[in-house]
């Protein structure tokens, strides 16, 4: 079993291929996020001109089912009752709370949470807050997407220098 696990890694570390899916995951999972994907995509030697746009489509494949599918994590969490519940009916009262603000500024208030790569920031945490807000997926996706664009441009030039995104 761990010679096969060793036998994978090694394909993933040294094959084209392989970096290019462990930096797309690496930009896919949440806090992490393009902070982590292009830092490693240049680790791995991988040229900008493809680990940029990996990343940022890695980074960008939660957008949607987060959209789609965190008001019925939110709903199951309040039925489960318990700690769970409260922290779901907390989340929950605190978008309620900043409503008006969310309502007049959703866009633009989701293009900056995602653009700014700061920890907590980022695509999955800007996802979480247009569902919770109830902002439609067709307002709140191509902020989010802006953002990462965005993101994507900073981090490429702390990571790779101005030179890369040219």
């Amino acid at each position: 079993m761990i010679a096969a696990l060793q036998s994978l890694w090694a394909w993933f570390t040294s094959t084209i291929a392989g970096k290019i899916l462990i930096s797309c995951f690496v930009s896919m999972l949440p806090v992490v996020e393009l902070r982590g994907g292009i830092p490693i995509a240049v680790g791995f030697g991988l040229a900008p001109n493809l680990a940029i746009p990996i990343c940022i489509i890695g980074n960008c494949i939660p957008i949607i089912p987060i959209l789609i599918l965190f008001q019925r994590v939110l709903r199951w969490m309040r039925h489960r009752g318990g700690v769970v519940g409260r922290f779901a009916l907390w989340l929950e009262h605190h978008c309620t709370k900043h409503r008006g603000f969310l309502d007049r500024y959703a866009g633009i208030a989701l293009f900056v949470l995602t653009a700014v790569p700061l920890p907590g920031t980022g695509a999955w945490t800007a996802s979480m807050l247009a569902a919770l807000a109830g902002v439609r997926i067709r307002n709140a996706a191509p902020a989010i997407t802006l953002g990462v664009l965005a993101a994507g441009a900073v981090v490429s030039v702390v990571s790779y220098g101005v030179a890369s995104l040219f």
